[in-house]
């Protein structure tokens, strides 16, 4: 269903929405929605262009709210109608949140619902947008950023007929490795990173110990009630990640308490940490994060059990390490936004039915143009891993860099100008 169409600054939109199986192996079956944007520049609103679908990180983030053609966007507007796809769950493609999931019945049936909300099925409801909008004889050219990048690979693996090319930002997924590698990897990555952040700020890791200590000594309450527990806090270090993520934690670190007392923390510094460690805006990101490695086999809140090998990520360990992308039991137990789907949580950690999200030998006979950029020391997506995969994917290049952080793709323009030239097969 095509909706209504509006002008920004530089910009045409088109909103769209189509009906879509919820699992498209049943099509008769109960049926969802899913909505999409449409961007494309004023001046080529009538032109024929190729599409390039773009595909957000997370999981279970919604796609990016365009204001202007600015970034990565306004690159690819230069010669492409662009759709931005709110995957499943996500945005206003009917989403999953503890208000919603509420009404489907308890933990069981929630769960079962959410089996539903891989890159498998995101896969599907792109090619009934594609049939819809482009036609079923047209493919289209696909631009994942991290997530995206996974979804992406699972498109190669089960609709490549779909697809003209393919570029990946950050994403480039392990195949078969279990969570239990990734997490090990991406502590260590946490570990290098937190380490770079105390030799530019050395008081920072004074700072991080002396509000945790705090908070193991009194009840210290977020401004939406939640406690901040030592768990919370050092999931800041979910930000470390991105090229400028020293500066995001010093920042809101260097002013954590009202006065030199150290004796009460500040309001702007908790809110700050509400805000940076909650999952209200991606809940999905706290219930399927870890099955996103999953193959047959259930995950037992692998990087708990990880980090629970890990002496020097004890919680009364100091210095005290943060996390980073990693989901724990306690910051979804902590978390009124996605506290009431704890068991619902559990349930999915326990469960075993994973489906293949992707087809090796279809991956090494690929022929579809794709070009990946790896960032050497990227926090999320380990580099070693990258590479192993982009070695059995046929028709892959790769952009390997240690200038960028995982937000390549929105800090810096040239990155698109990069994927775009290797899919081509240009030098």
């Amino acid at each position: 269903m095509r909706g209504s169409t509006y002008r920004l600054p530089g910009l045409v939109v088109t909103d769209h929405e189509v009906a879509v199986p919820l699992d498209h192996a049943d099509p008769d079956g109960e049926q969802i929605t899913v909505y999409a944007r449409e961007v494309v520049a004023p001046r080529k609103r009538d032109q024929d262009l190729p599409w390039l679908l773009f595909l957000q990180g997370g999981p279970g983030a919604r796609s990016p709210r365009p204001t202007g053609r600015t970034g990565w966007l306004g690159r690819a507007l230069a010669g492409h109608r662009v759709l931005l796809l709110d995957q499943r769950g996500t945005g206003r493609s009917t989403p999953a949140t503890r208000q919603t999931l509420a009404a489907r019945g308890g933990p069981e049936e929630q769960a079962r619902y959410l089996t539903h909300f891989r890159a498998g099925q995101i896969v599907r409801d792109a090619e009934t947008l594609r049939s819809t909008l482009v036609g079923p004889d047209r493919p289209w050219s696909v631009l994942g950023q991290s997530f995206g990048g996974f979804v992406a690979l699972a498109y190669l693996s089960f609709a490549a007929e779909g697809l003209s090319s393919v570029m990946v930002a950050g994403g480039l997924p392990p195949l078969d490795r279990p969570p239990e590698d990734v997490y090990r990897a991406t502590f260590a990555r946490v570990h290098q990173r937190y380490e770079q952040l105390v030799h530019r700020y050395p008081d920072d890791g004074h700072r991080l110990d002396a509000v945790a200590d705090h908070i193991t000594a009194y009840d210290v309450r977020l401004p939406g009630g939640d406690r901040l527990t030592v768990a919370r806090l050092r999931s800041l270090g979910m930000g470390l990640g991105y090229r400028d993520g020293l500066e995001r934690v010093h920042y809101l670190l260097e002013g954590a308490w009202t006065s030199s007392a150290h004796d009460e923390l500040a309001d702007d510094f908790l809110a700050a940490v509400e805000t940076a460690t909650s999952f209200v805006d991606r809940p999905l990101y706290a219930l399927l994060h870890e099955s996103i490695y999953c193959q047959g086999f259930a995950s037992r809140w692998a990087a708990q059990r990880v980090m629970d090998t890990l002496p020097e990520f004890h919680p009364t360990a100091r210095p005290l390490l943060p996390t980073g992308e990693m989901v724990l039991p306690d910051l979804v137990r902590g978390d009124r936004s996605v506290a009431p789907l704890a068991d619902t949580a559990d349930l999915l950690a326990a469960h075993d039915g994973w489906p293949p999200l992707y087809d090796l030998e279809v991956l090494a006979a690929n022929e579809v143009p794709v070009a990946a950029v790896v960032y050497h020391e990227d926090m999320y997506v380990e580099h070693a891993f990258s590479m192993e995969t982009a070695a059995r994917v046929g028709a892959l290049r790769t952009w390997t860099t240690s200038a960028l952080g995982h937000d390549g793709l929105r800090s810096d323009d040239r990155v698109l100008d990069r994927l775009l030239a290797m899919t081509k097969m240009e030098t």
